[in-house]
C-alpha cells in the first residue's frame, strides 16, 4: 500500500481545483490571466519540512478576476483540510431579491443613521473567509498567526473589485492579518498582538451596529489579568478603511468588575491624539458597558453608556479631527437577547445618540427595533422584525418604519443563533417627506430612487446566511 503525504494530498487537491476553475469561462480571457499551476501554489502556500516540523509562508495578492479567486480559496481549503493545526473560519450571506416597482431589491435605511435593521433589508452578497494556525510552545503559551479577505459584492452589480470608498461596486480586501501570543508567563498569562485585527467589537446583530469597535492596524496587550481585573490596552494608526488621516490612538479598557451573579461592568478610554494636520485636535471616549448572562433563560442583557468630544465623539471609532473640545456626544445601548423556551427566542435594541456641535449641526438619533423567532419544528422557523429610526436634524425630524415577515429553513437547530439559516422574505417600509428630503440623489428613499415620489416601498427575495467556525 502506497502511502500519501499531506502535502501529496494538497498538492493534488489544490491542482485540481486550478484546472477546474481555470478552465470555466473563455479561452481568451485564461490566457489573458497567464497564471499556471506553480504560480497559484506561490501565491497561496509554500510548505516545506524543516528541523522543527513544517512551516508555512503565506503570499498575499490581489485577485484580478473571479477565477483567480476561486482558484486561490480552494488551495487555502485544501491546506486547512491536511493540516491539523490550521483552523478554517468563515461568514456568507448571499440572496436574490426584488422591490415593488419590478427592479432589483433597494434596502431602506434612513440619511444620517449609522444602521439600519438587516432582517429582509441587505442588498449584497457578502463573504468573509479567516485561516489561523496555531502552535503550542512548551511553557504553556500559544503563537497565533491569522489572516481574514472580506469580499462584497451589491446586487445588481457586476464583479469587479475596486476600492470599499465606492459603495456601488465590488471589492475585496485583507481585513485582519495579525500575530497574537496568548498565555504569556511574562504577562502573567495575557497576551499580545500586533498588525491588523477586529478587536473588542460589541455590536448589536439586528442591525449590524458596533457600538463599540477597538478593531485597528497596531499592536495591544491584551487581557493581562492583575487580580480580580483584566487590563488590555491598544495603540493603532487607523481603525477603519474609511479613516483618510493615520491618527495615534491609546484604548484602555479594565474588565472584571462583578457586579451580580452572571454580570460584569467593563469600562474603557480612547485617547486620540492631534494628528499632524491643520485645523486638527486631540480628543478622548469614554465608555462602560454591563452585560448580564442567564436573561430569560439562557439569553444576554447589554447595557452602555458612551461619551467623548472631539475627535472622540465617533466613541467607537476615530471621530473628525477637526472637531475642538467644544462638540461633544452620547450614546445609551440596550441590547437584550432572549431564549426563553427552546422554540421562542428574540433580540431587542434601543440606541439613544445625541450629537452637539458648535456649528449649530446637533442631531438626536432615536433607534428601537425588535426580531422575535418562533421555531415551529427543528428545522423551521417564523421571524418578523420592526424597526424604527428618528433622527431630530436642523432640516427637520426624519422618520423611518421598516417591517419584515420571514420563514426560514434553520439547518442546525432551533436556536436564535444557529446557523445556517435559509430565508424567504418580504419587507415593507414608509417614510416621511423630511427623510426624503435629507435621502442623497438616486438612493432608495429620495424622489429619484427606487419608488420615486412615493414615501413607501416594499422588497421580497431569499437569502442564505452561514457562519462557521
Amino acid at each position: 500500500m502506497k502511502t500519501i503525504s499531506a502535502w501529496s494530498l494538497y498538492d493534488a487537491i489544490a491542482r485540481t481545483s486550478y484546472n477546474i476553475v481555470m478552465n470555466i469561462g473563455t479561452k481568451s480571457s485564461c490566457t489573458e490571466d497567464s497564471v499556471d499551476r506553480s504560480n497559484l501554489q506561490s501565491r497561496c502556500f509554500n510548505e516545506r519540512n524543516s528541523t522543527a516540523g513544517y512551516t508555512r509562508r503565506f503570499h498575499l495578492s490581489s485577485f484580478r478576476s473571479g477565477r483567480q479567486f476561486i482558484a486561490t480559496f480552494s488551495c487555502c481549503i485544501a491546506l486547512s483540510l491536511t493540516a491539523e493545526a490550521a483552523n478554517f473560519t468563515g461568514y456568507i450571506r448571499t440572496g436574490v431579491g426584488g422591490n415593488s416597482k419590478g427592479g432589483t431589491q433597494s434596502c431602506f435605511k434612513l440619511p444620517g443613521a449609522p444602521s439600519k435593521y438587516r432582517l429582509g433589508n441587505e442588498c449584497e452578497h457578502y463573504i468573509e473567509f479567516a485561516l489561523e494556525d496555531r502552535i503550542n510552545l512548551a511553557d504553556g503559551s500559544r503563537l497565533t498567526v491569522m489572516g481574514m479577505s472580506q469580499h462584497y459584492n451589491p446586487y445588481g452589480h457586476s464583479l469587479k473589485f475596486r476600492h470599499p470608498h465606492d459603495k456601488d461596486a465590488a471589492w475585496s480586501r485583507i481585513s485582519q492579518l495579525f500575530f497574537k501570543w496568548e498565555k504569556m508567563p511574562a504577562l502573567n498569562g495575557g497576551n499580545f498582538w500586533l498588525g491588523r485585527r477586529y478587536y473588542k467589537r460589541n455590536s448589536i446583530h439586528i442591525s449590524d451596529y458596533y457600538y463599540w469597535n477597538q478593531s485597528a492596524t497596531g499592536f495591544g496587550f491584551d487581557e493581562v489579568p492583575i487580580g480580580d481585573l483584566r487590563y488590555s490596552y491598544v495603540f493603532s494608526r487607523q481603525d477603519n478603511y474609511v479613516q483618510k488621516p493615520y491618527i495615534n490612538r491609546h484604548d484602555f479598557n479594565v474588565n472584571g468588575f462583578k457586579t451580580n451573579p452572571g454580570g460584569e461592568l467593563q469600562v474603557g478610554l480612547s485617547y486620540i491624539q492631534k494628528p499632524d494636520s491643520s485645523n486638527a485636535h486631540s480628543g478622548w471616549a469614554l465608555s462602560a458597558q454591563h452585560m448580564q448572562a442567564g436573561v430569560q433563560g439562557s439569553g444576554t442583557n447589554t447595557f452602555a453608556l458612551q461619551y467623548g468630544r472631539g475627535p472622540g465623539t465617533g466613541l467607537g471609532f476615530t471621530g473628525n479631527p477637526t472637531l475642538d473640545d467644544s462638540n461633544k456626544s452620547w450614546r445609551l445601548v440596550e441590547n437584550l437577547v432572549w431564549q426563553i423556551t427552546p422554540r421562542f427566542s428574540g433580540q431587542f435594541e434601543v440606541v439613544y445618540q445625541k450629537d452637539i456641535r458648535t456649528d449649530s449641526d446637533d442631531q438626536r438619533w432615536l433607534s428601537i427595533g425588535v426580531r422575535p423567532v418562533y421555531a415551529l419544528t427543528e428545522h423551521i422557523k417564523l421571524q418578523a422584525e420592526v424597526g424604527r429610526d428618528q433622527i431630530k436634524a436642523p432640516d427637520g425630524t426624519r422618520q423611518l418604519t421598516k417591517f419584515t415577515i420571514a420563514p426560514a429553513w434553520s439547518f442546525a437547530g432551533m436556536e436564535y443563533w444557529a446557523r445556517p439559516e435559509l430565508r424567504v422574505y418580504y419587507t415593507y417600509a414608509t417614510w416621511n417627506k423630511a427623510a426624503q428630503r435629507a435621502a442623497d440623489p438616486g438612493s432608495t428613499l429620495s424622489s429619484t430612487g427606487a419608488f420615486g415620489t412615493d414615501r413607501h416601498g416594499s422588497n421580497f427575495g431569499a437569502q442564505l446566511e452561514w457562519w462557521w467556525k
